[in-house]
Order: structure tokens, then C-alpha cells, then sequence
């Protein structure tokens, strides 16, 4: 190639550059372009999904408290089932009540007669309730065996020296249990100590006379 050819094809490529340049610039833009109109989609359909998520779970929030709030309002039904016997005059002189529970006698001794609030002492006239009862049980149940079984109301333990509620009612059912034993003539082996604590209420209330009706140690005659 002489010289003239050569300065002829430069001066072309020189000529053409620009327009090169150019074009592969816009090819370049416009793909920028495109890019970002799908990343923008795609943070759209993202924020709707989101937004849909968000109302789903506000729905299950709004239908759980429902929920809650029906439960918090609605009456406990009594755990225990229990069926009236012939009245004993002389218990339910000191408000100690009598009945059959599946088909076992039940004698059930409040907490106001046989312990100051959080304790596990009998009182005098807890003593003197338990005589009674022990008296009954040798007349009519003689033979038998008995579950001393302590209950308390579901107010957490505050001014105690008893670290649960399940710990009280054993403590109380165990003070009765050797108050049987050592003053009433009742056989230790005859005798058997179950601790439930709130877990077994006889009144699903929140109201003073049904926590009352719930703290009590009860007596269940068994079969031996």
C-alpha cells in the first residue's frame, strides 16, 4: 500500500470513528435502560407481595386476640366433678363438705380452718376439724386407704417461705398427714401424699370465693 492509500483509509477510519463511538454508546444506554426497568419491576412486584404478607399476618394477630380475648372472658368449667352424699351435721357445722367423686368418698377440708395465709401449721381449730374427720373415717371407712391430697388457688407464692403453690399444698397436705397419724390414730401406711398445687380446681373463677373454695386439702377414701 504507497502512502496515499494509507492517508486516504486513516482519514476514513477518522471520519467513521465518531459515529462508531456513538453507537456503541446508545447500544449501551439503552440495555442501562432496560436493566433498571426490570430491577425497578421486580422491587414492585417484591413490595406488593410484602404488602400482601403484612395484611395476612395483621388478619391472624387481629383473629388470635379474638381469640384470647373470648377465652379470657369466658368461665373456667370446674376440673372436678363431684356428687353430693348424705350431709354430716357435725362437718358442715365447720364447713367441711362430703361427697363422691368416681365412685370414691371425698372429704374436702378448707384452708380458712387449718392454715393461715402461706402456711403449713395447722391451726387450733384446724386440729380440732381434723379429729373430726378422722373420726368419721374410722367409723364409716375403716380399712380404707387415704389420698391426702393438698390444693392451692393459682395466686403466684408472694409472701412465703414456700418457693410454689405445689410446695404449699404439700407442705399442708403433709401436715395433715402426721396430724392423722400422731394424734388420730391412723395408719401411716394407710395414708398416701399427692401435691397438685392450682392444677386441680374445683372452681374456675377468678373471684375471692371461688380461689377460697379452691385452696383446701381433701381426703379421698380409696379401695385398699
Amino acid at each position: 500500500m504507497n502512502l496515499t492509500s494509507t492517508r486516504l483509509l486513516l482519514s476514513a477510519l477518522l471520519v467513521l470513528s465518531p459515529g462508531l463511538v456513538s453507537c456503541v454508546s446508545s447500544r449501551m444506554h439503552q440495555q442501562a435502560i432496560t436493566e433498571k426497568d426490570a430491577e425497578i419491576e421486580r422491587l414492585r412486584e417484591e413490595r406488593t407481595s410484602l404488602k400482601s404478607q403484612i395484611q395476612k399476618l395483621k388478619s391472624n394477630l387481629e383473629t388470635a386476640q379474638g381469640q384470647l380475648a373470648d377465652a379470657n372472658a369466658r368461665v373456667i368449667e370446674p376440673v372436678v366433678k363431684e356428687e353430693p352424699v348424705q350431709t354430716n351435721p357435725e362437718l358442715d357445722a365447720l364447713g367441711i363438705g362430703v361427697s363422691k367423686r368416681d365412685g370414691n368418698t371425698v372429704i374436702s377440708i378448707p384452708s380458712s380452718i387449718t392454715f393461715a395465709s402461706g402456711q403449713a401449721m395447722l391451726s387450733k381449730e384446724g386440729k380440732d376439724a381434723i379429729q373430726k374427720v378422722a373420726k368419721l373415717l374410722r367409723k364409716e371407712h375403716a380399712g380404707m386407704h387415704y389420698m391426702i391430697e393438698g390444693h392451692t388457688d393459682d395466686e403466684p407464692i408472694k409472701k412465703s417461705k414456700f418457693e410454689s403453690n405445689r410446695e404449699l399444698s404439700y407442705a399442708r397436705a403433709k401436715a395433715v398427714l402426721d396430724f392423722l397419724v400422731s394424734d388420730c390414730s391412723i395408719e401411716d401406711g394407710d395414708c398416701v401424699i399427692m401435691a397438685y398445687g392450682p392444677h386441680n380446681p374445683v372452681a374456675g373463677g377468678k373471684s375471692d370465693k371461688d380461689k377460697a373454695k379452691n385452696r383446701r386439702v381433701e381426703i379421698v377414701v380409696t379401695a385398699p
